[in-house]
């Protein structure tokens, strides 16, 4: 087991964010995070990568885990002159052929040279993608990474990590707000609205009354319009949910 979340709760001030969390991921896992806005989606995360600190419960990681973060967003000052692979050595160098190897990966092989404020949303996203993936993460986790893309550019930034999972055999953490392509591209879902409401297989969790009430969905046809994972569509046996 890469990492495990056991019974986390997050406090902000007085307000409670997240409340009795527990998750775990092994390696090659995909894991996707649903959720409404404010539901402590990206509080998860940052709680997870050890940004912020748990009120209760722990994050526990397997011994010398390496982990790749993609952001929600970058903000970069506009005056500031640099490029594509000038940013890829910050704070350290490294080496060319790992900087190649991330950006192929990433599929941006081309922009090193590029300034980094000249990218569009698509490239930029690509190339924070490419940075996390420099030190060869065990764990690659992204905050909603397409935010702003198209559905051609969405499709393809998701092809292109599942290229990266492949290639260093990690597994992946990523919280979503477009539901057509979780359900597609996802192994495991996790509906979160501060608590786990519930969480299984994409089919299992399309067909939950949880995800249903959450975002709204009234009768399965709903659902099973949005549903379409790897070409089968099929009743759950077996639903986790929780109160």
């Amino acid at each position: 087991m890469l990492m495990q979340a056991r019974n986390l709760s997050v406090r902000i001030g007085k307000a409670p964010i997240l409340t009795g969390i527990n998750l775990h991921v092994e390696r090659g896992d995909i894991v996707t995070i649903i959720g409404p806005n404010g539901s402590g989606k990206s509080t998860l995360l940052r709680t997870l990568i050890g940004a912020l600190t748990p009120s209760e419960g722990q994050v526990i990681s397997s011994p010398g885990l390496s982990i790749g973060y993609v952001p929600q967003r970058l903000h970069i000052d506009e005056t500031l002159p640099m490029t594509v692979k000038r940013f890829l050595q910050l704070p350290h160098r490294v080496s060319s052929d790992a900087i190649q190897a991330a950006m192929a990966n990433a599929g941006v092989p081309g922009l090193l040279e590029q300034q980094l404020m000249s990218l569009s949303g698509g490239q930029l996203q690509r190339v924070l993608l490419a940075r996390a993936l420099l030190d060869k993460p065990d764990l690659l986790l992204l905050d909603e990474p397409t935010q702003g893309l198209d559905r051609r550019g969405t499709a393809d930034f998701y092809r292109h990590i599942d290229i990266s999972r492949q290639a260093l055999n990690c597994a992946v953490i990523m919280v979503s707000h477009d539901l057509q392509v979780v359900m597609r591209q996802s192994e495991r879902v996790i509906c979160l609205n501060g608590h786990i409401c519930c969480e299984g297989k994409p089919e299992v969790v399309s067909n939950s009354a949880e995800y249903r009430a959450l975002f709204g969905f009234e009768d399965d046809e709903d659902t099973l319009a949005l549903y379409s994972h790897r070409g089968h569509n099929h009743r759950p046996d077996s639903i986790r949910e929780a109160g």
